[in-house]
């Protein structure tokens, strides 16, 4: 069945709210750890980003793109586009928090702006195919 132009737009607000609640845990989570735990902001960071990894995976498979690709499969795919991500938010927030000193608040929206977008694209050309 091909896919029309009305199912790319549902699968791109199903991503986009998805990709909300993942954000909302990453950010969230990281908030709490440097502001409430006193955690460096590259380690509350990272302690959301795992957390979110979860809720990105289980939305993504079964509401954004329906998939049925079996979960060692997609899984594994999926821990690699996210490891790639990491990759990218680590870096990020390690040159914006530590190298260039700007507050957490203002360089973690720069990495959750880059993320989602390589996200959907290999997840939608790859993980979930």
């Amino acid at each position: 069945m091909p896919v029309t132009t009305e199912m790319r737009w549902g699968r791109l607000i199903r991503y986009a709210l998805s990709g909300g609640a993942s954000t909302i845990t990453h950010f969230g989570i990281g908030l709490f750890g440097v502001h409430v735990l006193h955690l460096r902001p590259v380690l509350a960071s990272t302690t959301g980003f795992v957390a979110s990894i979860a809720v990105s995976y289980l939305l993504q498979r079964m509401w954004v793109f329906r998939s049925s690709a079996g979960h060692a499969l997609a899984g594994s795919k999926f821990l690699i586009v996210t490891a790639v991500a990491f990759t990218i938010n680590t870096t990020v927030l390690w040159l914006g928090t530590e190298v260039l000193d700007a507050p957490y608040p203002l360089v973690q929206p720069v990495a959750l702006t880059l993320i989602p977008l390589l996200n959907y694209y290999l997840n939608s050309r790859w993980t979930f195919s």
